[in-house]
């Protein structure tokens, strides 16, 4: 120590006391290291800790290619997550999130990047937290290339974050989708995980209004609690739709959020077109018609919230093709409507599914 220094006395004021504490930030960067180098994929530049994240296009194989792009979160399925302890998955479903919207363009995504932020940071559960997105990435075959890890004392309750993902993808000029769709065209449907990411406002005001608890066994699968059940994570489609795109299969295909089957169908729709949805062509998963019962929810309004079993719609004109290739990696789908001619209603169903 210099002659001059003085120790910092019991009154002085340190980031530490503030309450952000700067070496579990550092410890939590070098434990997910590793596994953020296993996403590394070509094109990948550097590691992390730089201030800002380089990829090279041409290195992954691109000659012409047109960059997409997406944010999103993992909304209030976090409260569970948080009441319930379970941290392992909410990566997954905050890489889904936004991959699964890449895809739907035709791109191919490259990179991810996350923002998660904390009260007081909690080095376990966020190194769970960031394990889980390097998963994601992993299976969706683009790198992590970075994020932003924020405590920020006073902002968050105790034991509570937020999260968000960024990633970035790339098609070639002539591979976006969508192509152009006409009346005749048939729908296909990917069967979702389950909830996935969305309407989880509406699922705690019903455990909260039936009075059930997220450690109770879950009446629609009882080898496992109710949190985990409800916080299986989100369906990642990247191998199957890009599979089929890379084949020509598909002119366009809908990744089934926030708004439902009603929401986003008509997203990928030119004007004058619609379609028609026979609403008991997939078995519906068990855990809809208990929330719709417990809820006392509306078929209207359950379809309009929740994916209702069915995470991803593509349109194609070679429906058997595009079955016999899903099937031959034993991936289930089911033809579950038709593109029509409309000046109104831009999705029909005939019937609507029941939630009984």
């Amino acid at each position: 120590m210099c002659p001059n220094a003085k120790s910092p006395s019991s009154s002085s004021s340190t980031y530490h006391k503030a309450g952000v504490n700067i070496e579990a930030g550092d410890a939590l960067v070098e434990a997910i290291k590793p596994a953020v180098q296993q996403t590394s994929v070509p094109g990948t530049m550097g590691g992390i800790g730089g201030f800002g994240a380089l990829f090279d296009l041409k290195a992954a194989g691109f000659t012409d290619p047109v960059l997409v792009s997406c944010t999103d979160g993992v909304g209030t399925k976090l409260m569970l997550a948080i009441e319930s302890g379970l941290h392992t998955t909410v990566g997954i479903d905050l890489v889904a999130m936004c991959v699964n919207d890449l895809i739907v363009q035709g791109a191919k995504p490259l990179f991810f990047l996350d923002y998660f932020a904390t009260g007081q940071l909690n080095v376990a559960d966020a190194q769970r937290i960031i394990l889980g997105i390097a998963e994601g990435c992993r299976l969706s075959g683009c790198a992590l290339v970075g994020g932003e890890t924020a405590e920020m004392p006073g902002m968050y309750g105790p034991g509570h974050y937020d999260l968000a993902g960024f990633a970035v993808g790339a098609a070639e000029r002539t591979a976006l989708l969508p192509k152009p769709i006409k009346a005749g065209d048939t729908l296909i449907g990917l069967p979702s995980s389950g909830l996935h990411s969305n309407g989880f406002s509406l699922v705690r005001h019903i455990l909260k209004q039936a009075n059930h608890s997220l450690g109770e066994k879950a009446p629609f699968q009882p080898e496992r609690t109710l949190a985990e059940a409800l916080m299986e994570p989100t369906r990642l489609y990247v191998a199957s739709i890009l599979a089929l795109h890379a084949q020509g299969l598909i002119k366009a295909a809908a990744h089934i959020t926030g708004g439902g089957l009603p929401g986003n169908l008509p997203r990928i729709f030119p004007k004058g077109l619609g379609c028609i949805i026979d609403g008991s062509a997939w078995p519906m998963p068990k855990v809809f018609p208990w929330l719709a019962q417990n809820g006392k929810v509306e078929p209207e309004e359950m379809l309009k919230v929740f994916n209702c079993g069915l995470g991803m719609v593509v349109v194609t004109e070679q429906p058997d093709h595009v079955l016999e290739d899903l099937a031959r990696r034993e991936e289930q789908a089911f033809i579950i409507g038709h593109v029509e001619a409309s000046t109104s209603t831009p999705v029909r169903f005939n019937p609507l599914p029941t939630f009984s």
